[in-house]
């Protein structure tokens, strides 16, 4: 766990988000911990994660629901980690992306 704590606080630094599915019925409180939703994620060493990257979700809270209630809940942060990790590093998005 102490490595890929760290592993997540150096990737908080890339334009990258982590997507974990919890499947199964295990304890998934170390899962939820990397989340970071509940505080700022650390490294082992104490360094803290520059923004949260990690989306956690647990497969059995949506077993019996629309495949899209899953898709829509694992995907909810990823605009705003986007948002984040170009106002953190003060980045414009492309004028016209779709040209190149």
């Amino acid at each position: 766990l102490d490595q890929t704590r760290t592993a997540i606080v150096n990737a908080s630094k890339l334009p990258m988000s982590i997507i974990i599915v919890g499947v199964g019925g295990a304890d998934f409180d170390a899962m939820e911990f990397l989340d970071g939703d509940n505080g700022v994620l650390r490294s082992s060493s104490g360094e803290p994660a520059v923004r949260d990257i990690v989306q956690f979700v647990p497969f059995r809270k949506f077993q019996n629901s629309p495949k899209e209630a899953l898709a829509q809940c694992v995907l909810a942060e990823v605009p705003q980690q986007v948002v984040n990790y170009f106002s953190t590093y003060k980045l414009q998005p492309p004028k016209n992306p779709a040209a190149k």
